[in-house]
């Protein structure tokens, strides 16, 4: 799954939701990625899962990738924290 402007949307990554609200993507079912212990998303096959400020757990599939915007992504030498 990409961001709108062909960025590659990555486990770790903060995101703003439709321009107001932010999460942290935590599993990549498009390319296998999980934050440790976020494998059991799996079986989604596609999208992202986003822990979210506003319902907690959300799943976004390829077609809601034009809602998210790249916010902060962090450095390789600091894992992501959830």
């Amino acid at each position: 799954m990409q961001y709108p402007n062909g960025d590659l949307i990555q486990v770790g990554d903060e995101v703003l939701i439709e321009r107001k609200t932010f999460g942290r993507v935590i599993a990549s079912m498009d390319t296998s990625a999980y934050l440790p212990g976020e494998e059991s998303w799996d079986y989604l096959n596609e999208g992202v899962m986003i822990q979210t400020d506003f319902a907690g757990l959300v799943h976004y599939t390829t077609d809601a990738s034009d809602l998210l915007e790249l916010r902060r992504r962090p450095s390789k030498e600091t894992p992501p924290t959830v």
